[in-house]
């Protein structure tokens, strides 16, 4: 913490106008962006008729009017949904924020042909149509400049821990030489609030909270940049604001069984197919069960697809690249996570979540408390199926990357939200598509 007591404010040393940041207030930006995605979809549904109007006024008579005017505002309402969907996920760290584009459109114009279809009302397909395609090639300029020539930039004051931060290619960084240095254009100022400071950084920091710009501590700053909440400097005080919703634990319970018996009927077809193929190839059960850590350090039964040999033995508790106990089958069900389906079951009986830190056996889950900070705190929130580590990260066993993967658990834990989880759902379609970090 800064301590400001010391400082004494002098008209000479107080004045501002030598900081030029760029105010910008996000809810302002957020409007004018909502109107801009607003504008340019009724400019793709109008300039085609505009430019076919002698043909449209052939084919449609005056009727047709008032239905594209009120089909008009259903897609606004649409395209509006669509986007406060994208910002929502955007906020969150993670590269390819422009492939959520098509699924959150796909998501927020189905829901609104949803709601139409049950108040039994009339649209038209063209301006539907329409709306989609302009909102969604629109969108995807917008973003791919954002990420590519419009990245944040940040000044860094040289104090405390900032190694490693201007490593983090999410942002432009300055490193600022003395407290006499103008800045200009900057979006904020990062400074370790904890260590100590000379007054000369301690009354630049004030000057720049008077003219509006925000100082933000290097903690903080490197969390929302690369999804994970350093461990090494935390405390036991720490975790208070670690610690989960009450509430959306029991939102997400609620769902979790909702759609888990929605997903029931499908899964056990994919399940009993991989079933066949596994005794089929190898001897031996075709699931694999193991106790597991779970929530709150309640130990609980896994369920599984086989993916090993039966005959081969390493004495291993996670397995390695090319690891030699993993079938044919195994190799397949494992890419595309088909092997983790029968934990559906464990969802039903309240075990497990779709989504949260990946559950550990028992001899590991003792090594890694033994030897990482902290790592008990993983189980404030039920095992998923998928997590955020997962798919930012993939598998892993040693020390070292497991360090990492927590860093990435809490989090989750501590922006535990339906946003976040809704997130993963869709990292975790390109994970089981790509097959990213399986083992």
């Amino acid at each position: 913490m800064v301590m400001m007591s010391s400082y004494q404010p002098q008209s000479q040393e107080l004045k501002i106008g030598v900081m030029q940041p760029v105010k910008r207030s996000l809810l302002s930006l957020m409007r004018v962006q909502i109107a801009i995605v607003i504008v340019i979809q009724l400019l793709g549904i109008y300039l085609p008729l505009l430019v076919a109007l002698p043909v449209t006024m052939l084919r449609w008579d005056s009727a047709w009017i008032p239905l594209i005017y009120e089909t008009v505002v259903w897609s606004s309402v649409a395209a509006v949904f669509g986007f406060v969907l994208m910002r929502q996920l955007t906020i969150y760290p993670g590269k390819h924020s422009v492939s959520y584009i098509l699924p959150c459109l796909l998501f927020s114009y189905s829901s609104v042909a949803f709601i139409m279809f049950l108040l039994r009302t009339d649209y038209s397909r063209y301006v539907i149509v329409a709306s989609f395609l302009t909102v969604s090639v629109w969108l995807h300029i917008e973003y791919r400049l954002r990420e590519h020539h419009f990245l944040p930039l940040l000044a860094i004051i040289p104090n405390g821990n900032q190694r490693r931060i201007t490593d983090i290619a999410a942002a432009r960084w300055i490193l600022l030489e003395n407290p006499s240095i103008q800045l200009h254009g900057v979006e904020g100022v990062v400074a370790d609030l904890s260590a100590h400071m000379g007054k000369s950084w301690e009354r630049f920091i004030a000057k720049c909270v008077l003219a509006g710009i925000p100082v933000h501590d290097v903690k903080s700053v490197m969390e929302s940049l690369t999804g994970r909440v350093d461990i090494e400097y935390l405390s036991e005080n720490s975790f208070g604001s670690v610690l989960p919703s009450s509430i959306y634990l029991r939102m997400q319970r609620a769902l979790d069984v909702v759609l888990a018996i929605i997903l029931l009927p499908t899964f056990a077809v994919i399940i009993v197919i991989a079933a066949l193929a596994i005794k089929l190839e190898s001897a031996g059960p075709a699931f694999f069960t193991q106790p597991r850590m779970g929530f709150r350090a309640r130990v609980f039964t896994i369920y599984k697809l086989r993916s090993m040999r039966m005959d081969v033995a390493t004495g291993k508790d996670f397995t390695e690249e090319n690891d030699p106990r993993i079938t044919k089958v195994g190799r397949f069900i494992r890419k595309y996570r088909i092997d983790e389906l029968p934990q559906i079951v464990n969802i039903l009986k309240g075990e497990m979540s779709w989504i949260g830190p990946r559950p550990e056996s028992l001899r590991l889950a003792d090594w890694y408390a033994n030897d990482i900070p902290f790592y008990i705190y993983r189980h404030a929130v039920r095992p998923g199926l998928s997590g955020w580590a997962q798919v930012m990260q993939g598998n892993v066993a040693e020390v070292d990357a497991a360090t990492v993967k927590l860093q990435f658990d809490f989090y989750y834990i501590k922006h535990f939200s339906p946003w976040l989880d809704l997130l993963i759902v869709l990292k975790t379609i390109q994970t089981m598509l790509s097959g990213f970090g399986s083992r």
